[in-house]
């Protein structure tokens, strides 16, 4: 009987240890319904499979733009997208993660420019810390991200912000406070989509515009996942090491991350805020501290 109540008493604590973490961390939305709201033109966003995945509408009316019910702070987002196919240029379809705190806020930005048929996507990824931002980053993408939806994400801990594109990490923001640098960590930051017009700059710097005869234009998002600390939660969950996201192997790229990261830096980066002369002549303090 004792050896009995022992193990009973085991089985208790368990199941209590595993129902507090299961409240403490949020883990993957199954449907646009259940995790998100529209913010921006509702008559622009139709849902597809009962709210499994969406399609964004831009045409000479309106854009369109949703975002999470929650706010989170640090963990793991990602979205599959598949973007507007064709011309395309003079369009931005985002998703970002953004605090909502105007001048002092954090956000964390994907953004998809348009192209001209033929001519590559082109990704910008930009960061702002304590309101400061002008971080952009912008590569080509080595696919067509119209013909098939790919996986985007968002990786967010003490040790540094990484941007994925499907397993190839494109852009590190390691933390370097040590060094005075600001790093997102203390504002929860919701995550949000937008599809809309800005012909004045995002296609080859605004020198091709938006060619309207060929709207509406249409984005698809499925597979929506959010694994953080949701604010308001337990306080302690942030800061709780055992955060998966906060592990081991996720304090720095694997040697075969590595080796990618470097690939995309060395044959699909097209501009980098750090070696801007014109803008930066002196090189701002994260580019000198390192990525």
């Amino acid at each position: 009987m004792a050896m009995y109540s022992s193990l009973r008493n085991a089985f208790a604590c368990l199941s209590l240890f595993v129902l507090v973490f299961a409240l403490s961390v949020t883990g993957r939305p199954a449907t646009f319904l259940e995790d998100f709201k529209i913010t921006w033109s509702d008559y622009h966003i139709k849902q597809i499979d009962r709210g499994r995945a969406i399609q964004l509408i831009l045409d000479r009316n309106s854009g369109c733009g949703f975002a999470s019910k929650r706010q989170y702070l640090f963990g793991r987002v990602s979205m599959k997208i598949k973007l507007i196919p064709g011309d395309s240029a003079g369009t931005v379809t985002a998703f970002y993660m953004n605090s909502n705190t105007d001048t002092i806020r954090d956000e964390l930005d994907f953004e998809f420019l348009g192209n001209r048929t033929g001519q590559p996507y082109t990704v910008q990824t930009n960061i702002y810390a304590s309101g400061k931002g002008n971080r952009e980053q912008r590569i080509n993408l080595w696919f067509d991200p119209a013909a098939d939806f790919h996986t985007y994400t968002i990786l967010w801990n003490h040790r540094h912000i990484v941007f994925y594109v499907d397993d190839v990490p494109v852009r590190v923001y390691k933390n370097n406070e040590a060094k005075g640098i600001p790093f997102p960590k203390l504002q929860p930051m919701g995550v949000y989509s937008t599809l809309w017009e800005a012909d004045n700059w995002a296609t080859r710097g605004g020198l091709e515009k938006i060619d309207w005869s060929k709207a509406p234009f249409y984005a698809y998002y499925k597979d929506f996942d959010i694994e953080g600390c949701p604010v308001p939660g337990p306080s302690n969950c942030a800061s709780n090491p055992s955060n998966w996201w906060e592990g081991t192997t996720y304090q720095m790229l694997s040697p075969l991350e590595a080796r990618k990261y470097k690939w995309v830096r060395m044959n699909h980066m097209i501009y980098d805020y750090c070696t801007d002369k014109s803008r930066f002549p002196v090189a701002p303090p994260e580019c000198v501290a390192g990525f």
